[in-house]
């Protein structure tokens, strides 16, 4: 459910420090939570959760995950390079990426990382490009339809652009093999924000008995399997927030199942979750500043899609709330919206509320994952600070707010004449 462990003294505070629109971040509660997931997976002693960086790339929040023992889950040469200035290196970093350009695996390589190939043909690339190591990993794409549960962000795994298919891998693998591969991981992501505890061990089982029967077909050695992320947080109050503890037993029975005791020279466990270890603990903090009374009752925010287009692009639901009128009950019927020139720049669309009065400060929930990250410019709307709210009960400025001066640096003025 949506994350009301912070009292609204601390956003009412914040705001008196910084203007808004400003995301804010719980340190402790992004703690916590990264210690569950290490604790949920202990059972197999080649685990690792690698945060996907793309979720939440603020390099203080990187740094804090690194003082939890997580690594890094990378997609692109910049998440590298922020990767190797915060200290990672070797097995600590995933590179998981598609259709790149082919010199980022050079740093990849150089750094020691993982390197997830994404298609067959990345062998090639790969072998140009930083070398093969004895050990890689593949992610594959079961195809057909997966039909646990809903799926509503990544839509059918054989429709995404993602993966190998599984017929690819003997085929692959033993070209591997022949260029002194000598292990290998499987990967797959089939389905996005699942927050049916079943789902972990579902597509747990599919990849143990793939890799389990590619390994036996190509004599390489099984070195892990990489859950990928997937699993996702409640944002309405019906659903239930996931036990990942549970879920950590219920794939360690399937482990079992196939693999028997985990132990030396069994295969190692990794994921790479990122929302479900950031998304609960942001938080857009912003003001009403326009209402507006026409076919519909409008309240404008000083935030808009720029700092979250998640409700835009996917039509998804974040609670909003207004600063010490939380339990209110609802009075009116709004469209809360920002101040794009797009029709869709709407956080919430015939939303039951509170009255609401110009000057309050509002709370969009859930936006610790995919939310700054998403960030862009549009209409000259400018990306806003970031601020953690510490374990210590201070307050940090991790990210400046972007200024006119940010947004004209890239570009070629013409010559006056």
């Amino acid at each position: 459910m949506p994350n009301d462990s912070l009292p609204s003294s601390v956003f009412l505070k914040a705001a008196e420090l910084f203007p808004t629109p400003f995301h804010l971040y719980d340190e402790a509660g992004i703690r916590n939570t990264a210690r569950a997931v290490r604790e949920a997976f202990a059972w197999n002693p080649d685990f690792r959760e690698y945060f996907a960086v793309k979720a939440l790339p603020n390099p203080v929040i990187l740094g804090i995950l690194k003082e939890e023992g997580l690594g890094l889950d990378c997609s692109s040469l910049t998440e590298l390079m922020m990767a190797e200035r915060l200290g990672f290196s070797g097995e600590e970093i995933m590179f998981s990426a598609n259709a790149m350009p082919p010199e980022e695996f050079d740093l990849a390589r150089k750094l020691g990382a993982y390197v997830n190939l994404d298609d067959i043909s990345d062998i090639d690339t790969l072998a140009v490009h930083g070398g093969i190591p004895k050990t890689v990993c593949v992610r594959v794409n079961t195809g057909g339809t997966f039909t646990f549960g809903g799926n509503q962000i990544m839509g059918k795994p054989g429709e995404a652009k993602y993966g190998w298919m599984p017929s690819q891998l003997k085929e692959g693998l033993e070209r591997l093999k022949s260029m002194g591969v000598k292990r290998f991981g499987l990967h797959a992501f089939l389905a996005s924000n699942m927050t049916d505890p079943g789902y972990y061990p579902a597509l747990a089982r599919i990849l143990f008995d793939l890799i389990q029967t590619t390994a036996a077909e190509t004599g390489l050695e099984p070195a892990f399997v990489n859950l990928s992320g997937g699993i996702g947080i409640p944002y309405t109050r019906d659903v239930p927030p996931v036990d990942i503890r549970a879920v950590g037993e219920a794939v360690r029975q399937e482990y079992v199942a196939v693999f028997g005791e985990p132990g030396p020279g069994k295969p190692g466990i990794k994921t790479e979750l990122g929302r479900y270890i950031t998304g609960p603990y942001g938080f857009v903090v912003t003001h009403a500043v326009h209402e507006k009374k026409t076919f519909k009752h409008y309240i404008g925010l000083d935030a808009c899609a720029v700092q979250l287009i998640r409700p835009a692009m996917y039509g998804a639901y974040h609670e909003i709330s207004i600063v010490g009128r939380e339990h209110d009950a609802p009075e009116e019927i709004y469209d809360i919206t920002g101040s794009l020139c797009e029709n869709n720049d709407k956080f919430a669309i015939d939303r039951p509320m509170p009255k609401i009065h110009l000057g309050d400060l509002l709370i969009i929930h859930d936006a610790g994952a995919h939310a700054f990250a998403m960030g862009y410019q549009y209409n000259g709307r400018l990306r806003t600070a970031e601020i953690l709210y510490t374990k210590d009960g201070g307050y940090r400025q991790i990210r400046r707010a972007e200024t006119p001066e940010d947004y004209f640096a890239t570009m070629v003025w013409p010559e006056s004449e």
